[in-house]
């Protein structure tokens, strides 16, 4: 479910008409409903409000701090993969003690930072990690069981993104489980499971549909009962996918005897998911069609100067006109923190609404910001 949908022709997040946001602030830019951040965060939460539990937003998928704080202000916690991320989460109000931290590259400085920060747990992925951080912890006069600096609280399990089955989690679940009881056999107080993320969303009509949350709740409940350890989550896409719109502007529709292509003012640059994973986002005009309006099928592609740059290939679409706007559906998730500044475009900005009121938060990077950036040496 989101909160996109037409009033009096046009396109609206929540209150607010998209196209009057585009006449402000100019094209393209990501659109999130604040509405659909908070509704997925309370269904999926709900779901395990009867067992002891902590939602960790995987901040990957969407790290703008208006979206970060939204969530925190919900009792959110955060998974983080970086040490940008874990400062991001900290400077949005999110709590050490709600903080994950994951990946399997962290650096002596950022496991530093998270042993500073006193954050929940280390999701450590390695023996050398591991050795890593007992060193860093034991010189920081933390002393722990075992291994210096370092106590066992939990185990970490994730097992891919965008699954729209439930007996892919019922089977990792089951093998957790059975590492649970092994690893206390062995003397380790177990207080806590990762169970991750990966609980997919529908891109559009004709999508496989996931789970709803309460399914998937179950699995992991009935997975889990016996344990009697705290449940730890890291959605991200579920979240904040569908939350999000790109908005762009038609520039040319170009003909051709074998092809059409609608040319528009995002690209690869804006929302790379299409170019790099073959990701199908829906495209829809943000002034609503007449019935019986004129239908084609054409690629939706950018300016940037690749082969790769497109939005959407072989779509049938409603025929738009140059100056229409359109919306790419569901791209609030890996959409403006994969963009960039190829080609040397301005950096896309993003813009948060919230009943009838909307504000811009993150501004354009403009191409003379951009430009003075770079530094020349000396000998230029």
């Amino acid at each position: 479910m989101h909160h996109f949908a037409y009033r009096d022709g046009v396109l609206h997040a929540e209150a607010v008409s998209v196209a009057t946001i585009a006449e402000t602030i100019g094209t393209p830019f990501y659109c999130y409903a604040s509405a659909t951040l908070e509704r997925h965060y309370r269904v999926f939460a709900g779901a395990f409000a009867d067992v002891p539990s902590l939602v960790c937003y995987a901040m990957k998928a969407n790290s703008n701090q208006a979206v970060v704080a939204t969530l925190a202000r919900l009792g959110a916690g955060a998974d983080v993969v970086s040490h940008g991320e874990l400062k991001r989460a900290r400077a949005a109000g999110i709590s050490p003690d709600k903080i994950m931290f994951s990946g399997i590259g962290k650096t002596a400085d950022e496991l530093a930072l998270a042993v500073d920060e006193g954050i929940l747990c280390i999701n450590v992925e390695s023996e050398p990690e591991l050795t890593s951080l007992s060193t860093i912890a034991a010189s920081k006069g933390r002393n722990a069981e075992k291994l210096l600096g370092i106590r066992v609280v939990g185990i970490d399990l994730h097992i891919g993104s965008q699954i729209t089955e439930l007996a892919p989690f019922d089977d990792a679940f089951a093998v957790l489980s059975r590492l649970v009881r092994e690893l206390r056999a062995d003397g380790h107080a177990i207080e806590h499971v990762d169970l991750g993320g990966g609980l997919g969303i529908p891109y559009h009509d004709g999508s496989e549909q996931p789970p709803l949350p309460a399914a998937y709740a179950e699995v992991a409940k009935r997975a889990t009962r016996d344990l009697d350890c705290t449940l730890i989550f890291e959605p991200g896409r579920i979240i904040v996918g569908n939350a999000g719109i790109l908005l762009t502007r038609v520039l040319y529709l170009k003909r051709s005897e074998t092809r059409n292509f609608v040319i528009v003012d995002a690209a690869m640059n804006d929302l790379i998911r299409p170019t790099l994973y073959n990701a199908f986002h829906e495209v829809r005009p943000v002034k609503e069609p007449a019935k019986g309006a004129s239908r084609i099928v054409a690629d939706v592609v950018g300016p940037v100067c690749e082969s790769g740059d497109f939005l959407a290939l072989d779509r049938e679409i409603d025929e738009p006109s140059p100056g229409d706007l359109l919306a790419v559906m569901s791209a609030g998730a890996y959409g403006a923190v994969l963009s960039g500044t190829y080609n040397t475009r301005a950096l896309v900005p993003e813009v948060l609404v919230k009943g009838s009121r909307w504000a811009l938060v993150r501004p354009r990077v403009e191409v003379e910001e951009l430009i003075a950036r770079d530094r020349l040496p000396g000998w230029l």
